[in-house]
């Protein structure tokens, strides 16, 4: 009979497998920004929230912090290197407005896990209280790693568009939900438990909203030229004055 030790392991492993999957599913997204040279209405949002979740989970599974979780360690320090690679590509091809956002939301991100670090090493002086502190704010931002492509809910809704709504980002939340949860379950850790138990509800919440405004998204190849050429609803919304019409959107 399998030990829960070991039922443990193969889960993570899976979990790791599927978390790889959910960090690489926004290439064909930035293989679209590339080719386009504009981030056009994509937002940062997701991956900025992703690079601060990665960053508390590596530091959560330290041995000084969390003993016996490398597996926490090993895919959100892959997850950290990706999403750091994304966040730089969607910099170079974000107009100034998007660039400030990226910098600003970082230098936060930065001073926040500076702050968080030096608390726990230098006042906290056990496993069980430092995983638990910085199990908290781990919860956090997971949930609004989770959370962060439901920024972009109103707009499907408005437009009846899931062009904007990364599919397999939806479907790798959800499965990646999944498969910690029961991680969590296994040998109970309450802050894997909630943060992507939460996660998995998100991700069903986004999977719905695709299915249910697929149907009527427009295809490109049911445009003709002159309607390709013309700006949706949403890009005149967003668009910038004139004298900046040639600046890829943010």
């Amino acid at each position: 009979m399998v030990s829960a030790s070991t039922a443990r392991n193969i889960v993570g492993i899976i979990g790791n497998v599927i978390s790889f999957f959910l960090f690489a599913s926004p290439v064909p997204t930035f293989v679209k920004i590339f080719k386009n040279r504009s981030v056009e209405e994509f937002k940062p949002d997701p991956y900025l929230a992703t690079i601060m979740n990665c960053s508390l989970w590596v530091y959560y599974g330290l041995p000084f912090v969390t003993p016996d979780s490398i597996l926490v360690v090993t895919i959100n320090g892959t997850g950290l290197a990706m999403e750091i690679a994304y966040i730089t590509m969607f910099f170079i091809f974000a107009q100034r407005k998007g660039r400030w956002k990226v910098i600003r939301w970082l230098i936060v991100e930065l001073v926040c896990l500076a702050i968080l670090v030096l608390c726990t090493m230098l006042l906290v002086h056990n496993h069980k209280n430092r995983s638990r502190i910085v199990g908290i704010f781990c919860v956090i931002f997971v949930v609004l790693m989770y959370a962060s492509p439901l920024t972009i809910m109103g707009q499907v809704i408005k437009t009846k568009s899931v062009k904007y709504m990364p599919f397999y980002l939806s479907l790798a939340n959800f499965l990646n939900g999944v498969i910690w949860v029961t991680y969590a379950l296994i040998r109970f850790d309450l802050y894997i438990l909630i943060g992507n138990g939460i996660g998995a509800l998100f991700g069903a919440i986004q999977l719905i909203l695709y299915a249910r405004y697929y149907s009527s998204t427009p295809k490109d190849e049911d445009l003709d030229d002159d309607e390709k050429k013309k700006p949706t609803d949403v890009q005149l919304s967003h668009n910038p004055p004139p004298a900046a019409a040639n600046r890829p959107l943010a």
